[in-house]
């Protein structure tokens, strides 16, 4: 296969990926929806930069670390599980609006960046990815090994961007009509909070199973 058709083939996987709801999308759309564009893209951004660690630990082989020892990775699953079904079950109580929920608060951009970054980093989805495929596509022949990474890195990082910025604008965008509904806030709000606990719920499951 040549080079460019392998880097393609590497992109249509990494689209297919990060389009499915998971951990990451749904941590950008609550943020977004509570905190408006600017929170939205703090998220995409953090989200991003925990997919650049994520680059690195396949490069540097520390991905086979979770391979050799699996509890490890069922560590990490429970750990990112937790801690996003927590982030749901708090805007899921809040029951007032938005701005009553814990991500609804007017928090810095490097706040959100942070728990973009964290919860990507604790998305077992990604490990699963660098574990599966990612060492399929760095090959000898192609030339050096952190050349290739950087490509493969930059591919996953406009996919991220492409996909979960459109996500954030969108949802920016329907947070303004839910200003002005009441009602449709306090739904919303508890819709996005199930919506977190359902996705740390998938991501156990899913993940245990392919373990």
């Amino acid at each position: 296969m040549q080079q460019t058709a392998h880097l393609w083939l590497f992109f249509v996987l990494v689209f297919g990926v990060v389009i499915l709801p998971g951990l990451d999308m749904a941590f950008v759309l609550a943020s977004s929806l509570t905190g408006g564009r600017k929170a939205g893209l703090s998220a995409v951004v953090g989200i991003i930069a925990g997919g650049v660690c994520h680059v690195v630990a396949g490069a540097t082989g520390v991905a086979v670390l979770l391979k050799v020892v699996p509890s490890a990775f069922n560590v990490l699953l429970w750990i990112g599980a937790l801690y996003v079904a927590w982030i749901g079950i708090s805007l899921f109580r809040s029951g007032a609006a938005f701005s009553a929920a814990p991500l609804g608060e007017k928090h810095p951009p490097a706040v959100t960046f942070r728990r973009g970054v964290l919860t990507s980093l604790l998305n077992p989805k990604a490990y699963l990815f660098m574990l599966a495929v990612f060492p399929q596509f760095v090959r000898p022949e192609y030339g050096p090994l952190w050349i290739q990474a950087l490509v493969l890195g930059a591919i996953i990082a406009f996919n991220q961007a492409a996909v979960y910025g459109a996500l954030a604008l969108v949802a920016d965008r329907a947070r303004g009509w839910l200003e002005s509904n009441p009602a449709a806030h306090v739904a919303a709000a508890r819709l996005v909070g199930g919506l977190l606990m359902f996705a740390a719920v998938l991501t156990v499951v899913e993940g245990w199973r392919s373990a």
